[in-house]
């Protein structure tokens, strides 16, 4: 079965690099938990503030999990 899940995450100044990398490792996590075989696809988009400045990312995961 395939499926798609999104996940998100506020982006502050100074913490970028955590943040990111505890995305990453939350991904990861639920990758495993589900059980998926194959990663089809992976993107990231940002969400920007009233003043155009990077406030969040989106990340798309679409994967397979055995039947």
């Amino acid at each position: 079965m395939i499926k798609v899940k999104t996940f998100a995450t506020p982006i502050k100044i100074f913490a970028t690099m955590r943040e990111l990398h505890d995305l990453d490792a939350e991904v990861q996590k639920h990758l495993q938990d589900e059980g998926a075989d194959k990663v089809f696809s992976m993107t990231d988009t940002t969400t920007v503030g009233d003043g155009g400045e990077t406030i969040g990312l989106v990340r798309a995961v679409a994967y397979r999990v055995p039947d």
